[in-house]
């Protein structure tokens, strides 16, 4: 499939997988795209879907059902009573996201000295990508838990000084914004999970690096394991160790 394809559907949804779910019949939004995932929208809840299949998945489409699955013997299935609308339209390739210049020169600066993060942080890589977007920074904690399976060191990935071997620590995902919410909370949560299912980088914990961070952001990192680190952006760029308040 090119491009995206918007649906507004009467359906129900069942998914069939680490658990079972059920959306009864109600009139949504099906969103597929050019990746291959899947996901349902109500009317609410912001941009989180309901349910959804991320890639690499199946669609099958039958009169009146979808049936999407994928390798780990995940299934969801849509039922159809009526469809209202069907548009597809292709987006062309997207730039990317453009950091404003504060947020943008905070993440140079935390990549240049991560230690003020967090003692004995060293740098593997700005932007490393991810199958769903890339992690502002991503880090080596020497003092971490050791990697769960032994890599030949040539496999884990670059740092400035060289290769990191799977039993010298953990990897630690920073997120680097002016203003840190509930949505920089849910990235990085994203971004965790992706990055632990790598045997090269697993256990993988996050920092969320702000100017200032939402009580409720806090509150919700703390309880997925996430730092929150407040910096003083002008500080940091005058002191090689500006003041942190960690949270």
């Amino acid at each position: 499939m090119a491009g995206m394809r918007l649906v507004i559907a009467s359906c129900t949804v069942d998914y069939q997988g680490r658990l079972d779910a059920h959306l009864p019949l109600a009139t949504r939004l099906l969103l597929v795209k050019a990746d291959g995932s899947v996901s349902i929208h109500s009317d609410g809840g912001a941009y989180k879907p309901l349910n959804w299949m991320t890639p690499p998945c199946t669609l099958a489409e039958e009169p009146a059902r979808w049936t999407v699955s994928n390798t780990k013997g995940e299934v969801l299935t849509i039922n159809i009573e009526r469809i209202h609308a069907d548009v597809s339209h292709d987006l062309g390739l997207d730039p990317g996201l453009t950091k404003d210049g504060v947020e943008a020169h905070l993440q140079e600066l935390l990549a240049a000295n991560p230690g003020v993060l967090e003692s004995g942080l060293r740098l593997v890589r700005r932007e490393y990508a991810t199958d769903i977007g890339p992690v502002d920074l991503l880090c080596h904690d020497p003092a971490g838990r050791a990697l769960a399976i032994t890599l030949d060191p040539a496999e884990a990935p670059p740092t400035a000084g060289g290769s990191v071997g799977a039993t010298d620590g953990g990897y630690v995902a920073v997120e680097v914004k002016r203003r840190a919410g509930v949505d920089a909370v849910d990235q990085l949560s994203r971004y965790l999970e992706r990055l632990n299912l790598d045997g090269r980088l697993r256990p993988v914990r996050g920092i969320l690096a702000a100017q200032a961070i939402a009580p409720q952001a806090r509150v919700l990192a703390e309880s997925r394991g996430i730092r929150c680190v407040v910096v003083d952006y002008d500080e940091l760029q005058g002191k090689a160790e500006p003041e942190l308040t960690l949270f």
